[in-house]
């Protein structure tokens, strides 16, 4: 396939490894693996690249479960030139590029003395992932301190999309899924940097105290029911996924290597050896208890990418 792939100034890898690179630490190969020398090298890969060779964008996936099968297709992997961040303090504007953690923009957000971020230090991951499915953690989404993003379409065009554009919602982003955020601009408000690092702080505590921050996990496996989607089912107002979980007997279930936490039952685990096809089928078989027992269906809110490959197989 490289053959068909137009020049770069950044580096092609065939058959490259992903599973370590991802936060569950399992999963195949990309058949050909990017990592772009800069915006413009991205861009040009784009315009260049046969429109039947599939695209992948991955950031830091910390939120990803690469199926065993691996990634068809070439797969982008940003690197530094995506991970600048700029501090506009007179204005209260931070832009960050799509590959930056999200921790680290609050991080520049509290030393300049600008609030309103400290919810990012508590969402594993980087800035692309949580503009596209609109992350959020303690009260506060992507969408209420976003200002702007920057795309790159399917033919390498830099498109610019204001929150309202872009159809914002709990856990969703309607841009389509072929386009690439390659950074974003956030507001913020002036306050003192010592407040601001004593409310990370309490973010931090929280996390450690109630998710099981330190195993090999991908953060919440499925998304909390909307207001109206447990109306539509008679369930109680605002129950959560997790109190689902545990009551169709989720808490520590576990399928081979891959078993949901008993700290936190709406967090997946690899307990060491698990398969990408060892976590989906886990994710599947608690989903479809929640089905039978509230006629709910749960949503994944972690991504699944790649070939899929059976429990047996994998």
């Amino acid at each position: 396939m490289l053959s068909r792939l137009p020049p770069v100034r950044g580096r092609y890898t065939e058959s490259a490894p992903l599973g370590e690179t991802s936060w569950f630490r399992c999963g195949g190969r990309a058949e050909v693996l990017f990592k772009p020398a800069d915006f413009e090298d991205l861009a040009q890969f784009l315009k260049g690249c046969p429109e039947d060779i599939p695209v992948t964008v991955l950031g830091v996936c910390s939120n990803v479960i690469i199926r065993d099968g691996g990634i068809k297709g070439v797969t982008i992997k940003l690197g530094g030139a995506f991970a600048e961040i700029d501090v506009d303090v007179k204005a209260g504007i931070i832009t960050a590029g799509a590959a930056t953690l999200d921790l680290n923009v609050s991080i520049a957000a509290q030393r300049a003395g600008l609030a309103g971020l400290e919810f990012l230090s508590g969402i594993p991951g980087s800035i692309g992932g949580a503009i596209r499915m609109n992350a959020g953690a303690y009260g506060r989404e992507t969408v209420d301190v976003l200002l702007e993003a920057t795309t790159l379409d399917r033919m390498g065009v830099f498109r610019h999309y204001k929150p309202s554009e872009m159809d914002m919602s709990y856990r969703f982003n309607g841009i389509p899924e072929n386009f690439i955020f390659t950074s974003a601009k956030f507001k913020a408000v002036p306050d003192d940097p010592v407040a601001i690092e004593a409310r990370m702080s309490e973010i931090k505590e929280k996390r450690a105290s109630t998710q099981p921050i330190r195993a090999r996990t991908g953060g919440s496996t499925f998304a909390n029911p909307t207001a109206d989607e447990l109306r539509a089912h008679g369930l109680p107002e605002g129950m959560k996924a997790w109190q689902m979980i545990d009551k169709v007997g989720g808490r520590g279930l576990a399928i081979g290597g891959a078993q949901m936490s008993e700290l936190h039952c709406n967090f997946m685990l690899n307990t060491g050896n698990a398969t990408s096809a060892e976590l989906e089928a886990l994710g599947e078989e608690i989903r479809a208890r929640v089905k039978d027992k509230f006629g709910y269906a749960l949503r994944w809110e972690i991504k699944r990418i790649g070939e899929f490959v059976s429990v047996g197989n994998a």
